[in-house]
């Protein structure tokens, strides 16, 4: 007979009462054979309680919404369709909710819109859908897929804003000039009609070179978007962008590649824009006469001053590496962060460091008390501009529509903060599986590579270890004490690091290392190392 070893989903009915019984399980379902891709990634969402496909309501009401859109729809909403409007989005993306309009009003003022799928349009309250993407309050993407909040019906077709077809828009339309100055703005429902979809890639090229379709709107909305980018520097905003490790997969899945996704001058147009309708939209609703807050209902993304004693251990970690930073006030903090994150730009510690100056900071969340968003140096922020991938965008879509028209329900203040609280930890929950997805695919990677050295940086010391994140694919593995047999190595707590007690050979925090691959547990997604040393 042959054994295979597989994983499998069971629950537990009968926990052991003393040492010597066993649980008793049901067999819920055989995931495949231990080790493949879809047998692993499958108990990642099991691991993460994420849904495998939608109940067959929600699909049928999804396949019930009719392609077209109705003649006197079109009539109640701002037209934009002769306007020229693009997307850019990344070029493995499946639904676009997002799309940019520009065009000149005299000299030196311009037109800028920011158009939103009008996912409320077709995603009506209390129906199945609906149930459905609250419960799962936002998209997630793992590895090798994308679990999407939304049927595909509205997701990568009806609400994705596709080039040369009409689409239902939520619109913020802004009055600017080139520095970035607003003069006047407009919220409402609009109709567009995209004439390109730009990539990231192929955005910037038509930046760097001043050639291409749409070379002048893209110019002019590059320049707007970095003059608010440097504002919102000024006024304390942090300069944080964390690079994004991506795979580069056959058709099983499997890893042939690992490559680093860096953010440019398109993806910074997008993000400004983005803050830009987001801060607008909360600003609008949340701020009442004379600057006080106007009392209404609403659904604000906030993030709290740091913690001082977080902020006392990053200011003391870094040291290890020679960097100081000032904690005078929360200004004084921001600006000295952002002096800091652009001192190690292009050195080894550059992504460590960032990662936890994030881990620093406090979790940014989704509420109906506002307090301001400190990383973003905003007084009010909201999520208005992802409704096909959050659930609090849909929330805010529907606020919106019940402020301006009084369309909808009143806003429940109760209801609203638990479906906050429940959005905040579903996004908590669907990063942690997104980065488990990513170790499980780094282990499968370096499987293939057990016997090779890398260079790296020594990231955090245990009593049992240190870890090391290897420079060029971003993975994380640990040497451990007891494979160190060169010497007996002990654990010094107070000053970060590991030390042989006769040869007196150092490992700590920030060292520059170079490891040799020993082993890799793909399932338990570990990777062991060696220290080569020359």
């Amino acid at each position: 007979k042959e054994y295979i070893e597989c994983k499998a989903l069971a629950e537990i009915i009968q926990w052991p009462v003393e040492d010597k019984d066993v649980a008793e399980a049901v067999l819920i379902r055989i995931m495949g054979r231990a080790g493949d891709n879809d047998t692993e990634i499958d108990a990642i969402m099991a691991q993460f309680n994420l849904p495998i496909r939608f109940p067959p309501q929600a699909l049928k009401e999804s396949r019930l919404i009719p392609d077209e859109i109705p003649h006197e729809e079109k009539q109640k909403r701002r037209d934009f369709r002769n306007v020229s409007t693009f997307t850019i989005d990344p070029e493995d993306a499946k639904d676009f909710d997002d799309a940019i309009s520009l065009r000149s009003l005299s000299k030196n003022r311009y037109e800028v819109g920011v158009h939103i799928a009008d996912v409320t349009y077709y995603l009506h309250e209390d129906t199945s859908m609906d149930k459905e993407a609250q419960k799962r309050a936002t998209s997630v993407y793992l590895a090798d897929r994308v679990i999407p909040m939304l049927p595909e019906k509205l997701s990568n077709d009806l609400c994705s804003l596709k080039p040369d077809v009409e689409r239902l828009t939520y619109s913020v339309v802004f009055e600017t000039d080139i520095k970035g100055n607003i003069y006047n703005y407009w919220i409402g429902r609009t109709l567009i009609r995209s004439q390109r979809r730009f990539t990231y890639e192929e955005a910037q090229a038509v930046i760097e070179t001043g050639e291409g379709d749409f070379a002048q709107e893209l110019l002019i909305a590059h320049k707007i978007a970095q003059n608010l980018r440097k504002e919102r520097f000024k006024k304390g905003a942090l300069n944080v962008e964390q690079e994004e490790v991506k795979f580069k997969l056959d058709k099983d899945g499997k890893p042939l590649g690992i490559f680093i996704k860096y953010h440019k001058e398109s993806n910074q147009l997008i993000e400004e824009l983005m803050l830009l309708a987001n801060k607008t939209v909360a600003t609008h609703l949340g701020k009442g006469h004379g600057g006080k807050p106007s009392g209404k209902v609403f659904v604000y993304r906030v993030h709290d001053q740091p913690d001082a004693e977080k902020i006392r251990e990053f200011s003391q970690f870094i040291t290890n590496f020679g960097y100081k930073i000032k904690t005078d006030n929360p200004l004084v903090l921001a600006h000295s962060l952002n002096n800091l994150l652009s001192e190690i730009k292009g050195k080894p510690e550059e992504n460590l460091i960032e990662t936890l100056t994030i881990r620093s900071m406090a979790k940014a969340i989704y509420t109906t008390d506002n307090i301001g968003h400190y990383g973003l140096a905003f007084d009010y922020y909201t999520h208005f501009t992802s409704p096909i991938r959050r659930y609090p965008d849909v929330m805010v879509h529907r606020l919106l529509s019940y402020y301006l028209s009084k369309d909808g329900k009143k806003p429940d203040k109760d209801k609203l903060e638990n479906l906050c609280r429940h959005c905040s930890e579903m996004e908590r929950n669907a990063a942690e599986a997104e980065r488990e997805s990513v170790k499980f695919k780094q282990a499968e990677y370096m499987n293939d590579r057990v016997g090779r050295v890398y260079a790296g940086i020594i990231t955090g010391v245990t009593e049992w270890g240190f870890y090391v994140e290897l420079t060029e694919t971003r993975c994380e593995g640990m040497v451990r004490l007891k494979d160190l047999d060169d010497d007996y190595y002990y654990f010094d707590a107070k000053n970060y690091r590991i030390v042989g007690r006769n040869k007196k050979r150092i490992y700590r925090i920030g060292d520059k290392v170079y490891v040799l691959v020993n082993k890799v547990d793909i399932q338990r997604r570990q990777i062991d190392l060696l220290p080569e040393i020359f």
